[in-house]
């Protein structure tokens, strides 16, 4: 058999990294469609395209030779509403339109478990209303909806709605609780943290994405949550970082009233290292459902949200150096600790 061209957009994100890693290792013949620099030491092993999915010409272009698409680039929370409907909606619809002119046999969706809003009950199921909170949980909604369009046009169309994950490469809001770790400080938390918030290791992501690839049609032309199987409270699952750290350091609760509209006030002045979806629902339960893809997909995660939380840990250590003075808004970079940074002076 020839071996498969997978073009990943966002390959150059903390997700696309690590996919195109875990395609590699498979035989698959990788290409990497994003804005951002392709900066790892995989550069040689893939095929690059720099550019934008609102370009469709290029899209086009990236898209004419690949038999699969796994679409996982997204304009991130913190940017502009205007950026994150443009790429995120507009970007998707341009991806699946070249995919159906060039007859692409399978496009995986990623999307994410922020289609449902803050629910009132848990554990979440596919079938579930979808609600957005803020621009980017109503864009992947608006997202999910392009997919199903082109999936009633014939194409197999997989949707994957991931819990929060981590892993190699990830940092974003995470820096903030590794960084307090390494720097050896109790870490302060919105609410008791008795509340139980599942994650994902991004290797189990990736296999669940690879599964949606290779499975036959009518196993995997769904909608599939996927997360950890094991899980605790946030406070347990955090204070495994702590403990790892070994600084003999807690993780600390904090009314969770008084901090939300903390973080709202610090929002407004653009000081706040968290957007509105993290701070909001940080204090509250956040789990799915994962049995349907245990059952149509064989679905089964290595890793404990303690063990993701431990392994993304220890790569952030180990390449600490790198990023020390990084500060942005994508995953791979640390998110600005704005105002919430001098609260280390009290830990």
């Amino acid at each position: 058999m020839d071996q498969q061209r997978v073009l990943i957009t966002g390959g150059a994100g903390f997700l696309g990294i690590n996919l195109a890693r875990h395609l590699l290792s498979r035989g698959y013949v990788v290409t990497s469609l994003d804005v951002e620099e392709f900066d790892y030491p995989e550069r040689d092993r893939v095929e690059i395209i720099k550019g934008d999915i609102r370009n469709k010409a290029l899209v086009d272009r990236a898209v004419e030779a690949a038999d699969l698409v796994v679409h996982t680039a997204a304009a991130l929370p913190l940017y502009s509403p205007e950026d994150i409907y443009t790429t995120d909606v507009d970007g998707t619809r341009n991806v699946l339109d070249a995919s159906l002119r060039h007859g692409v046999g399978r496009f995986v969706h990623v999307s994410s478990t922020a289609v449902y809003g803050i629910p009132d009950h848990h554990p979440l199921y596919e079938t579930d209303r979808l609600e957005g909170v803020g621009p980017y949980g109503q864009a992947k909604i608006q997202a999910e909806m392009i997919c199903l369009e082109y999936r009633a046009r014939g194409m197999t169309v997989p949707i994957i709605r991931p819990k929060s994950f981590v892993g190699p490469e990830r940092l974003g809001v995470f820096a903030l609780l590794y960084d307090w770790a390494y720097t050896g400080h109790n870490f302060p938390m919105i609410g008791s943290g008795n509340n139980r918030y599942q994650l994902l290791d991004v290797e189990d992501l990736c296999d669940a994405i690879a599964l949606t690839m290779t499975l036959p049609e009518d196993q995997v032309n769904d909608t599939f949550n996927i997360g950890a199987s094991e899980f605790t409270t946030m406070k347990e699952d955090y204070q495994a970082v702590l403990d790892y750290a070994g600084h003999g350091k807690k993780v600390v609760g904090f009314p969770a009233a008084p901090a939300i509209w903390g973080l709202r006030i610090l929002d407004r002045l653009k000081l706040s290292p968290l957007y509105k979806w993290v701070y909001e629902t940080a204090s509250k339960d956040s789990f799915v459902s994962i049995e349907k893809a245990e059952r149509q997909l064989d679905y089964v995660p290595k890793f404990s949200n303690k063990e993701a939380l431990i392994r993304n840990f220890r790569w952030y250590l180990e390449n600490l150096g790198k990023f020390e003075n990084a500060s942005g808004v994508s995953h791979r970079v640390p998110w600005k600790q704005g105002a919430v940074g001098a609260l280390k002076w009290f830990f």
